[in-house]
C-alpha cells in the first residue's frame, strides 16, 4: 500500500483539498481523481485506483470537488457545476507545482463528466482523461443525453463502464464515443453497475489492475 497524506492548496479559490498518494519510484506523471455526485474523495473505488497508480509510479491526488467541501452530504446544485470545474482546473495547477511530467485528470460519474466538460473547453489542460462510469443520461431517461460537448473533446480518454450501468448501456456509450474526435478507448466491466463493483464493503479487486493496464496502453 502506498502512503497517502492530507493535501491542501489554499492559494487557489476554490481551494484544493484531498489526499496525495506518493510513489516510492515516481515516474514524473500525476493523476487527479475525483468523485461522483453522492460521494467524496474517500470512495473505495478512488482509493483502490490511487493505490494502484501510485504503485506504478504516478503521483495521485484524490480531491473533493468544491460542492463537497462546502456540504458533507447531498448532491451538487446544478448552478454550481462551473465552480466545480474551476476546482478541477485548480487541482491541475496545484499538481503542476509537484510534478514535472504529464498530468491526467478524471473521476467517477459526475466528477468525470465535469472533467470532460472542462477539457472540451481547454484542450491543452491535461494529457489525458480517465473516466469511470460516465453518466451518459439519468437512469430510465435515455433521451436526456449528456453529449453536447463531446464533439469538442480533443483530449485522449479512457472510459471504464459497467455492462449493467443504468446511466448508459455499453451500446449507448459506444455511440456517444463516436462523437469524440480524439483517441478514446472503452474498457467494459462485465456485470458491473454504476459502482463498478465497489459497493459498501464489496470491492472488485481485479479492477484497478485492469484499469491501470488499459490506461498505460493508451498513454505509453
Amino acid at each position: 500500500m502506498q502512503s497517502a497524506a492530507t493535501f491542501s492548496d489554499d492559494s487557489l479559490a476554490p481551494v484544493v483539498r484531498g489526499f496525495l498518494h506518493s510513489s516510492a519510484n515516481p515516474n514524473g506523471d500525476a493523476l487527479i481523481l475525483t468523485h461522483g455526485a453522492g460521494s467524496n474523495c474517500n470512495a473505495p473505488l478512488l482509493v483502490a485506483l490511487a493505490e494502484a497508480f501510485a504503485a506504478h509510479g504516478f503521483t495521485v491526488l484524490r480531491c473533493d470537488l468544491p460542492f463537497r467541501q462546502e456540504r458533507r452530504t447531498g448532491p451538487p446544485f446544478p448552478g454550481n457545476a462551473e465552480r466545480d470545474r474551476t476546482g478541477l482546473r485548480n487541482a491541475v495547477v496545484a499538481m503542476r507545482k509537484l510534478v514535472s511530467g504529464r498530468i491526467f485528470l478524471g473521476g467517477h460519474s459526475y466528477g468525470g463528466r465535469q472533467s470532460t466538460m472542462l477539457c472540451a473547453g481547454e484542450p491543452d489542460l491535461v494529457t489525458g482523461l480517465l473516466l469511470l462510469s460516465y453518466p451518459l443520461h439519468p437512469p430510465r431517461k435515455p433521451e436526456q443525453l449528456r453529449t453536447q460537448h463531446l464533439p469538442n473533446l480533443r483530449t485522449p480518454s479512457v472510459f471504464v463502464h459497467g455492462t449493467r450501468d443504468p446511466f448508459g448501456s455499453v451500446e449507448e456509450m459506444e455511440r456517444a464515443l463516436q462523437l469524440i474526435p480524439a483517441r478514446k478507448d472503452l474498457l467494459k466491466v462485465e456485470g458491473a453497475g454504476h459502482d463498478l463493483g465497489f459497493k459498501g464493503k464489496t470491492q472488485a479487486r481485479e479492477l484497478p489492475g485492469r484499469v491501470l493496464a488499459g490506461f498505460t496502453a493508451m498513454f505509453n
